[in-house]
């Protein structure tokens, strides 16, 4: 296929990519109101767990159509994921080895559960700690949050969850290439307990231990189970190697 042709095909998926999430956009509108009713969850707990005045608030005229619009956008974007996330996919097939599909095919099919995973324990802690965050605000004051901001807190939180659930994916992956080793992963065990914890330590609130721990563990343990995935690979390499190298002696 040509340079033109392959420019033609990335402007078709592009187009098809594009449709969908217009689509899913229209279909997050009128799942907005739904969901801020959902993240407006916690906001409710504030005020009848703390006995203070707790609400959004919208500080311009146009702040509640913004909002509605970047809720429905991201509605649109997780409905409209398989559409795009294929014609991703199926852009790139046609250029890679059997070998590069076969990595990619795990990588995928592992990373997109443990993303989610990683999503709905980062959409737990949510109440927990805005709870706890406000929690520090005088009785006396009442805890009024700016939309946007509160939105933006729990995406970005949600987000940074998912993401740590997939990194030890990526050290899977670079295991299987060749360029990390099973014994480089455990002989770095220490330095990635510390940079779990500090990562711990910056999604949640700093006086808040249980949401601490409850984020640190299952990355630590995905982590090791990086580390035994990668561990057998090596094993399995080693094996074959050392078969064909008795097959050439003799």
């Amino acid at each position: 296929m040509s340079l033109a042709e392959h420019f033609v095909e990335l402007r078709k998926r592009l187009f098809r990519s594009a449709i969908a999430l217009l689509v899913g956009a229209v279909v997050g509108w009128f799942l907005a109101d739904f969901v801020m009713d959902a993240l407006r969850g916690p906001i409710t707990q504030i005020a009848a767990q703390q006995g203070r005045e707790a609400t959004l608030n919208y500080d311009s005229i146009t702040g509640a159509f913004d909002l509605k619009m970047q809720v429905a956008v991201t509605i649109g974007a997780v409905i409209s994921s398989p559409v795009w996330l294929y014609q991703i996919w199926a852009f790139f097939v046609p250029a890679m080895t059997r070998k590069e599909l076969k990595y990619a095919f795990g990588f995928f099919f592992t990373a997109v559960p443990l993303f989610i995973a990683g999503g709905v324990v980062g959409w737990m802690l949510v109440p927990h700690i805005v709870s706890l965050l406000t929690s520090f605000a005088p009785e006396q004051d009442a805890a009024i949050i700016g939309a946007k901001t509160y939105f933006d807190f729990i995406m970005k939180l949600v987000l940074a969850v998912g993401i740590a659930f997939v990194l030890p994916v990526f050290l899977v992956l670079f295991n299987f290439v060749g360029i990390l080793s099973a014994k480089s992963i455990i002989a770095s065990w220490r330095w990635a307990l510390i940079l779990i914890v500090l990562f711990t330590a910056i999604a949640t609130p700093a006086a808040d231990v249980l949401s601490m721990f409850l984020l640190a563990i299952p990355m630590v343990g995905l982590y090791f189970a990086a580390y035994g995935v990668a561990w057998l690979h090596d094993r399995r390499v080693t094996k074959v190697a050392d078969r064909l190298e008795a097959e050439l002696a003799a």
